[in-house]
């Protein structure tokens, strides 16, 4: 699978897209837990002190914010899917 990463978060990884293979049966929560495995920087980024992803980061699986789907964050990633992370971003 292919996840995408946006603003802020290309740089920790290095490009725009990375390949990824997950376990079957993975879902969003984990999906993120093995990307800051796989990028430590990523954590601070991502994640709050108790391991739970910023409310002001979005995980999109095939374009709808990860939290929103039925089943949320358990929401198992299928192979196949469309992923982009995207960090906080402000403006004005």
């Amino acid at each position: 699978m292919k996840i995408n990463f946006y603003a802020t978060l290309r740089p920790i990884v290095g490009q725009k897209t990375i390949e990824f293979t997950l376990p079957e049966g993975t879902n969003v929560r984990e999906m993120v837990e093995l990307v800051v495995t796989r990028y430590p920087p990523m954590r601070k980024e991502l994640l709050d002190e108790d391991g739970n992803l910023y409310q002001h980061v979005h995980v999109f699986i095939n374009g709808r914010d990860a939290p929103y789907l039925e089943n949320g964050m358990k929401t198992v990633v299928l192979p196949g899917v469309k992923v982009d992370i995207f960090p906080a971003v402000g403006g004005g």
